[in-house]
């Protein structure tokens, strides 16, 4: 992963992490599905931001989105290893895993430059 990116990548993992211990469990979300974006393409960066979204989950007591999560660990590697994660999704059991999303234009410059 381009140094670059996997800053962006720990830097948003990092901010969810801080507002999920203040408890603001949304904006959280909203953070690892932008590190999601950023490292759906690797197998350990994608993966983690899926478990990253479990946790979520069970704090939430959200039951769909701890069964989509689940569901995606596994999937996240295979996806990733063969190289299939499709771009811009964010992650989320709310979204389809194959749906192709519009990327934000701060993490579509750091995609497009590595």
């Amino acid at each position: 992963m381009d140094p670059k990116l996997r800053a962006a990548f720990e830097s948003e993992l990092a901010t969810a992490e801080s507002l999920r211990r203040s408890g603001d469990l949304d904006r959280a979300f909203h953070h690892l599905e932008r590190a999601h974006i950023l490292g759906q393409q690797y197998v350990a960066t994608h993966v983690r931001t899926h478990l990253a979204m479990l946790r979520i989950g069970f704090e939430r007591r959200d039951l769909r989105e701890i069964v989509g999560q689940l569901v995606r660990v596994p999937a996240a590697a295979i996806g990733s290893a063969l190289g299939v994660p499709p771009g811009g999704n964010t992650g989320g059991a709310n979204v389809g895993f194959f749906a192709r999303m519009e990327i934000p234009p701060d993490l579509k410059a750091l995609l497009d430059a590595r």
